[in-house]
């Protein structure tokens, strides 16, 4: 039986996210297993629930991009040695190079911990990210971020790389069928755009890579086609983005479909979202290192179109080829919803979807791998 590890994870900050829910997650899989989780961050909204987990949370701002942060590196130093912390896991740029020096003062150490990354995101190549694979082992989120690493990082030791995707609880969103139409009834009612159509969902934050323009277009030429069809910009409405809002706003307006489209903030409130959907759209101009949408609609029972590039076309062609879209084609995005809009059959999945066990086991064996 491995000894009971100290890991500390580093990342910015605690707010929500894929980064925030994956340190999360694995704070909770350490509590469970007997281990101890330490979380170095600024703080936010999510520190609440790893304490709540069993995770200690340090308050450090390792986040902010100036020289300033560079006497961090003394503190994560003594934190690492006070608290005899075996593992040190960064999570994000910043933190690891801040890590990794904290770190090189600790050679001397009788025995320093081991360091290891999670590259979350397809990251511009360069020395700054470089840091990313500095680890021991380097965490990649899907066979399309290790590829993207030993693309850009070719002398990189490739028996470093772990192939580690993200999870769910496919439980969480295979709703029973009652459970589902309550829930479906209950969004409609709060979103009038939405209520008696059928429901076509881009579950994205306001950033103009994300879609928006080619899902607003498509259910222009849906409704043109006498389809009584409505779009949910789940995730759109951000005060911190009011320009880029404004824009899509217009764009609505010029499209003349301001009655059958819903704007609203990021909920958290995922099953609720896709229950209330017929269709999932993922229509990312650019790649995407995972693609967590795709496998929460498909555990929902909901088919999705995606455009087949980075992690969504990776999930997508494992899973449900029928829903690979060629990136921009905006022909074959009308052709497959009108198809799936028209499809009764229950929807069919290929394979396992990633899950949430598998990824915090995977993660586990990492660490008792370098801590035997």
């Amino acid at each position: 039986m491995t000894a009971r590890l100290t890991v500390l994870q580093l990342l910015p900050a605690l707010d929500q996210g894929g980064v925030e829910q994956s340190t999360l997650e694995i704070t909770q899989a350490l509590v469970a297993a007997g281990h101890r989780a330490l979380v170095a961050s600024r703080g936010g909204a999510m520190v609440p629930a790893v304490e709540a987990a069993g995770g200690e949370h340090v308050a450090l701002d390792i986040g902010r991009k100036s020289l300033g942060s560079l006497r961090h590196t003394y503190v994560l130093r003594r934190l690492i040695v006070r608290e005899s912390v075996d593992i040190v896991h960064a999570r994000s740029r910043l933190p690891a190079w801040l890590g990794w020096l904290a770190l090189r003062g600790l050679r001397g150490h009788t025995r320093p911990p081991h360091f290891v990354t999670t590259v979350h995101g397809l990251n511009s190549p360069g020395r700054y990210s470089a840091v990313m694979t500095r680890g021991e082992r380097v965490i990649c989120v899907s066979a399309t971020v290790r590829a993207y690493v030993m693309r850009h990082y070719p002398d990189l030791d490739e028996s470093r790389l772990r192939v580690v995707p993200r999870g769910i609880q496919t439980d969480q969103f295979a709703l029973a069928p009652g459970a589902a139409a309550a829930l479906r009834g209950q969004v409609h009612a709060r979103h009038p755009a939405l209520s008696g159509r059928r429901v076509l969902a881009l579950p994205a934050r306001a950033t103009r890579l994300k879609g928006h323009r080619d899902a607003i277009a498509l259910v222009a030429e849906l409704a043109d086609g006498g389809r009584d069809v409505a779009l949910w910009l789940a995730g759109a409405d951000d005060p911190l983005r009011a320009r880029y809002v404004d824009e899509l706003r217009a764009r609505i307006q010029a499209f003349d479909v301001a009655d059958r489209v819903a704007i609203t903030p990021p909920t958290a409130d995922r099953a609720a979202l896709y229950a209330a959907s017929d269709v999932v759209l993922q229509l990312s101009r650019q790649p995407e290192a995972f693609g967590r949408t795709v496998i929460e609609a498909l555990a929902a029972g909901r088919p999705v179109l995606g455009y087949a590039h980075g992690g969504v076309g990776e999930l997508l062609a494992a899973h449900y080829p029928a829903g690979m879209i060629a990136v921009g084609d905006r022909g074959e995005l009308r052709t497959r919803a009108e198809r799936l809009l028209d499809e009764s059959a229950p929807l069919e999945v290929s394979g396992t979807l990633p899950s949430l066990a598998a990824m915090q086991q995977a993660t586990l064996d990492v660490y008792t791998e370098l801590a035997r």
